[in-house]
């Protein structure tokens, strides 16, 4: 009995133990490579910033400084209000292009209430201002969606700070699908399990994620809607399944089934209905992703030979060669805009992930590692996620689409694969 008891002991403090190493298993992000050209940027203390239980500015200047494209301007711990135009010809002479001024506001129901202006120095005008309602708690949030109004009003594309990314962490025997901010920060756990997951992909609107998970001894596609945490199966055909992808309406995916022989491409409904073959080839088929107007599905195929980048129609049809230059060509991934597509190419024995230019053809190496994988554009098209290896154990990683700008996003002690880049969040 007192053995049992010490048993029962020892697996409950393990188990305690591996949610401990969960709890703190974030993202760490590093900074590996800056663009040439960066605006300078004046961001003061947010007044009465004092007032939050976890501050505002400092999560703006980080979201800002980590894009690669803005410097901040040191003016020292000073706080301006909203509610005050600021000295611009003075601010303009200490060297920055544009100046952010912001006031925390309490309310009477226990939320605070944001106020923030931007400004442009050199021509000496307000871009705009919002005010933003927030619990406490909320203040990563808050602080991203201002670091989103400047990224947009300063480059005129928007900004990606408020999304969210998936990947999978391996710890031991233990596989985790989690969930963070796009800063690798508030990580959380969507799925444990002691077999392997691969292949998370978002739902359009971000309330949901396609999977693999192979708990129970195969291959199957899940839908996991993330607020519930309720899953669906949605495709458990003999064989192996694999390789969901959205379409961009969200009604129905693109998946890899081996139900009929080789694996293959397939469309079916998010509800698991409907299941049909799109595409009949002699070699394997796999790795599809819809082109953002939904007409078409890029996909890797070894039909010709060697593994490359083919399209097909959605409505089905002759399959189109994409790619040409190289013999290993693998992991489409068409860009929001749809005029760039990232994939995953062989360079001298290294695989790193390249961009096509769909209309000129030009295509761009954009790595100089070993071992890339799984690319993921962000939401805006500026930057792509994608997996790599470093020291020996896998990490994130995040390249800038013209190269520039470089992350490095790692967890302590654990193998981090499979990223995916989630949505814009609704407003």
């Amino acid at each position: 009995m007192i053995k049992t008891l010490r048993t029962l002991r020892l697996a409950i403090a393990a188990l305690l133990a591996a949610f401990a190493v969960a709890a703190h298993a974030q993202l760490s992000i590093e900074i590996t490579g800056a663009g040439a050209s960066r605006m300078p940027v004046a961001i003061p203390i947010f007044e009465s910033e004092s007032a939050l239980p976890r501050g505002i500015t400092d999560v703006v200047r980080a979201d800002l400084e980590r894009s690669g494209l803005f410097s901040l301007v040191d003016i020292g711990p000073i706080a301006l209000p909203e509610s005050v135009v600021p000295d611009l010809a003075g601010f303009r002479s200490r060297g920055a292009d544009a100046i952010l001024t912001g006031t925390v506001v309490p309310l009477p129901d226990g939320r605070f209430e944001v106020r923030f202006r931007l400004f442009d120095t050199q021509r000496q005008v307000e871009l705009g201002a919002q005010a933003l309602r927030m619990a406490p708690q909320q203040n990563r949030a808050t602080a991203h969606r201002i670091a989103d109004f400047v990224y947009e009003k300063l480059t005129g594309q928007p900004g990606y700070f408020a999304t969210r990314i998936a990947y999978v962490v391996k710890s031991g025997p233990r596989y985790e699908l989690q969930i963070a901010d796009a800063d690798g920060a508030n990580a959380q756990a969507a799925l444990v399990s002691r077999e392997p997951i691969i292949s998370p992909a978002w739902s359009p609107d971000g309330q949901r994620l396609a999977y693999v998970s192979f708990e129970a001894k195969k291959p199957i596609v899940y839908i996991h809607t993330l607020v519930t945490g309720q899953r669906q199966v949605v495709a458990n055909f003999k064989g192996s399944n694999s390789a969901p992808a959205w379409s961009p309406d969200g009604r129905q995916l693109a998946v890899v089934l081996t139900k009929d022989g080789l694996s293959q491409l397939y469309l079916i409904n998010a509800d698991g209905s409907g299941v049909r073959r799109i595409a009949t080839s002699a070699g394997i088929d796999t790795e599809p992703a819809f082109s953002p107007d939904g007409q078409w599905i890029y996909f890797t195929s070894d039909r010709g030979g060697s593994p490359q980048i083919y399209r097909i129609p959605v409505t089905g049809g002759a399959a189109q060669r994409v790619t040409f230059e190289g013999g290993y060509n693998v992991t489409p991934r068409p860009s929001p805009d749809g005029r760039t597509l990232a994939y995953i190419t062989r360079n001298s024995g290294r695989f790193q992930v390249a961009v096509l230019d769909l209309a000129s053809r030009q295509t761009m190496i954009l790595t100089d590692s070993a071992r890339d994988e799984s690319p993921s554009f962000a939401p805006n098209g500026r930057m792509i996620l994608y997996a790599s290896e470093s020291g020996g154990r896998g990490v994130l990683a995040a390249v800038s689409a013209d190269g520039r700008v470089r992350q490095r996003l790692s967890v302590e002690a654990a193998d981090v694969r499979e990223p995916a880049w989630g949505p814009l969040p609704r407003q």
